[in-house]
């Protein structure tokens, strides 16, 4: 195992395979052990990745979360022998992906898409308040008030839409500032 730590140097998100269904209560038990353990350093932030899927048509439409990669969880994480030790041993982890068994870390570029950019950056470009348009997705073309702005990068938008305040959610790619 030593290799390990000498390949995977630093900070880096790794993707961990778990059995269909345990992505949540993964993402809890890790984040518990952490916790419990004060590893904090080692193991920074546990993401299930989510995108929003229109179900129905017109008015109907519901936009709820799926996940973006059933069975799949990612972890920012310094890889080590105890870290790699910790997730390995959570109940409902089948091992991390690469090759054998040693865990290859996510490049920006893959990191960026499954996460759809960081959330420091969706904050950087967009302020509650405001006016924006949506570009993509079902709700294409509609515009209105930027209401909020989640860690995760989700927004809530606040439409006026047959004379009612309608929120609706998606994803801060999907929008774009409206011209002064």
């Amino acid at each position: 195992m030593s290799d390990i730590n000498e390949m995977n140097a630093g900070m880096r998100w790794y993707v961990a395979h778990t059995y269909s269904g345990y992505e949540n209560k993964v993402k809890a038990n890790l984040e518990k052990i952490v916790e419990n353990r004060g590893m904090q350093e080692l193991i920074t932030e546990v993401r299930i990745p989510m995108e929003s899927v229109a179900e129905g048509e017109g008015e109907e439409a519901k936009v709820s979360e799926a996940k973006l990669l059933p069975s799949y969880i990612l972890i920012r994480m310094i890889m080590c022998d105890e870290s790699w030790h910790i997730v390995r041993n959570i109940r409902g982890v089948t091992g991390f992906v690469g090759p054998g068994s040693k865990p290859v870390p996510l490049t920006e570029e893959e990191v960026e898409f499954l996460l759809g950019g960081t959330p420091e950056a969706a904050n950087e470009a967009f302020a509650v308040g405001d006016m924006v348009t949506i570009a993509e997705g079902i709700f294409a073309g509609y515009s209105g008030k930027l209401a909020e702005i989640s860690e995760g990068g989700d927004v809530t938008i606040i439409v006026s839409t047959v004379g009612r305040d309608m929120p609706i959610k998606a994803s801060i790619k999907e929008i774009k500032r409206m011209a002064e």
